[in-house]
């Protein structure tokens, strides 16, 4: 063991001496990595080499992470101190986590320790611990020695005062919630198990002499801590419940009777000195009077009221814990009175109020999160990105705008027949489609107003669709008929037809108007052919196929009538001696091949 000792707490790195140092030792069958029995053997003389130092360090007289003045100051190592029990923990840790010997060997010999030391020593070695906490932390060491490491800490947390050693419990706190994942069931109480332990002790019997209060309200007042110490028991018999609820209506009638004014509540308030230790309010009769003035004390006992009545209501609890529709009532009452007081209870009553109401409805996260199984808020670690992932690729482009419609369209390809399957979704036809809405308009049908098809906005929104394509003459009928003047006449039944139809004499005003617009068309087109006729032959040839008719008809009108020397100046002053027609004019060609008017004093008028 001697010779171990030495080895093993040499000067210089501890990866220059560590692996050969077990080697030497143990003499593995494997050259990095130990055995189950190897690891046990190992195990077994660490922990007694440990001991050694340990019993050491108390002889004489030292702390027991400061025994043996080994290391330099100037080394890596001199973390926490000179002592030969920290070189040797930084050796099995080493040893741990390039996973030469077995994970948990580390946390066995630090529970050793904190069993070995007394409570000063313990803060030393909790020290070395927090110092040591992203080590320990890692998955290869933390599966291996995480049970053991809250099995430490817990100890340390029974030894320890509740009202002494308030910081110290407070950094085991803080270490167990950095070490274990968030949902580790390990820390949430799961089963939802009370303190029943934590008693409140006070007095049965009234003592001799005055007191401040009335004994009856003292012994009323500190028997609700029995249940707000197990609010469960509340659910399991009425009789229970009617007793609190009597109670706490005694209390919440005193509070209300004995208001605080606001230079009493800041006067009697200890919520800034209450922030910096553990209160256990006392309970002896002669402080009942002092108790109720202070502001503080009122707002413990309230918010102890509120956190029962949010647990009576729990959202995960079993059916057959919820309370009853009559408790439920009482528990709305009790409630409002114990937030109204809270409202006017001094310093800032309603910021308090709205900060418990606030962790009061995040306190309902935890507790489905809880009833759900405490499902792992970890996430995977994002995978490192190649070089290039850093560039943008480019977007993939489809031939009809996404992925979807080229699928269809290749499909088409693909099948030319498609187009021509029967089963291939088309336009209906317009009687088809108004069918449905002419059903409903037989009053024998006897078609409710909310299931009628005028009503559905979508199918009437489509009829008038296809009615503007297929059937302009029922879509016109839209404006004075609505939506079922639309529907072609011969769907309807023959009682409502009628008051569809188109009324003659509206069809008699329709068809003169259409006559007098042919009328006029026909005036206009016979006035366009005599203008081109007055200008010459040499029209276009689909104006003279258009005025042929009336041409020859203004021929023969011509010749019967023979013009007068006026109109003959007006018209070039030429009679027909050359074989030409009345009424046109002589076109000669110039000689840049183009047609002019031989009547130099009138320009020639435009051709319509």
């Amino acid at each position: 063991m001697d010779a171990f000792r030495d080895s093993i707490l040499q000067r210089g790195p501890i990866e220059s001496f560590a692996l050969k140092t077990v080697q030497d030792f143990i003499q593995p069958q494997r050259q990095t990595k130990l055995a189950q029995d190897e690891n046990q053997m190992l195990e077994n003389m660490l922990r007694t080499l440990l001991q050694q130092l340990v019993a050491s360090a108390a002889q004489s007289g030292e702390q027991i992470m400061q025994y043996g003045q080994l290391i330099d100051d100037d080394d890596d190592n001199n973390v926490h101190g000179h002592g030969q029990i920290p070189h040797l923990l930084d050796v099995v840790l080493y040893l741990c986590e390039k996973e030469h010997v077995e994970g948990g060997m580390i946390f066995q010999l630090l529970e050793d320790l904190t069993e070995m030391s007394t409570m000063k020593n313990c803060k030393d070695v909790f020290g070395y611990i927090e110092s040591k906490q992203d080590i320990l932390g890692k998955q290869e060491l933390f599966a291996r020695g995480k049970l053991v490491m809250l099995r430490t800490c817990n100890q340390l947390l029974r030894r320890l005062s509740k009202a002494n050693d308030v910081v110290f419990c407070g950094r085991i706190l803080m270490f167990l919630a950095h070490f274990f994942p968030l949902s580790e069931r390990s820390a949430v109480n799961i089963k939802g198990v009370f303190n029943t332990s934590n008693e409140t002790k006070y007095e049965k019997d009234p003592p001799k002499g005055r007191i401040s209060v009335d004994f009856n309200f003292y012994k009323t007042f500190w028997s609700l801590q029995e249940y707000f110490c197990n609010p469960a028991s509340l659910t399991t018999a009425s009789t229970k419940w009617q007793k609190f609820s009597s109670s706490l209506a005694v209390v919440l009638n005193t509070f209300d009777a004995q208001p605080l004014s606001e230079e009493e509540g800041e006067a009697n308030s200890l919520e800034e000195e209450a922030a910096t230790f553990n209160i256990k309010y006392l309970t002896s009769s002669k402080l009942m009077g002092l108790e109720l003035k202070d502001s503080s004390f009122r707002r413990h006992i309230l918010l102890q009221c509120l956190i029962l009545f949010d647990y009576l209501r729990a959202p995960g609890k079993n059916d057959k814990d919820l309370p009853s529709e009559t408790m439920k009532e009482e528990l709305k009452s009790c409630e409002d009175r114990v937030k109204k007081l809270l409202e006017i209870t001094p310093p800032k009553g309603k910021e308090f109020l709205r900060a418990v109401e606030h962790i009061l409805e995040r306190e309902k996260n935890w507790v489905w999160w809880k009833r759900d199984g405490c499902q792992p808020f970890e996430k995977q670690p994002i995978e490192n990105k190649s070089p290039n992932a850093g560039h943008k690729r480019r977007r993939q482009r489809w031939r009809l705008g996404n992925k979807e419609l080229s699928q269809l369209w290749r499909w088409a390809e693909q099948n030319p027949n498609a187009e021509k399957d029967s089963q291939r979704v088309k336009t209906p036809d317009i009687a088809d489609y108004w069918k449905p809405l002419a059903e409903d308009m037989d009053p024998s049908a006897g078609i409710e107003d909310a299931y009628h098809h005028k009503n559905n906005r979508v199918y009437c929104w489509k009829g008038l669709r296809f009615a503007a394509r297929q059937d302009l003459e029922g879509f016109s009928r839209f404006t004075d008929l609505g939506i079922e003047g639309v529907v072609p006449v011969e769907l309807l039944p023959p009682e409502v037809r009628s008051k569809y139809q188109a009324r003659p004499n509206e069809k008699a005003k329709r068809a003169k108007k259409d006559e007098t617009k042919g009328g006029s068309l026909e005036e206009e087109t016979k006035a366009v052919s005599a203008e081109g006729a007055l200008v010459g032959g040499s029209t276009s040839e689909a104006e003279g196929e258009v005025g042929r008719g009336e041409s020859e008809a203004m021929e023969s009108d011509a010749i019967a009538d023979t013009p007068t020397p006026e109109e003959q100046q007006r018209l070039g002053g030429s009679d027909t001696d050359n074989g030409q027609e009345a009424g046109q004019i002589e076109d000669t060609e110039t000689e840049e091949g183009g047609l002019m008017d031989t009547d130099l004093n009138h320009p020639p008028m435009p051709i319509s």
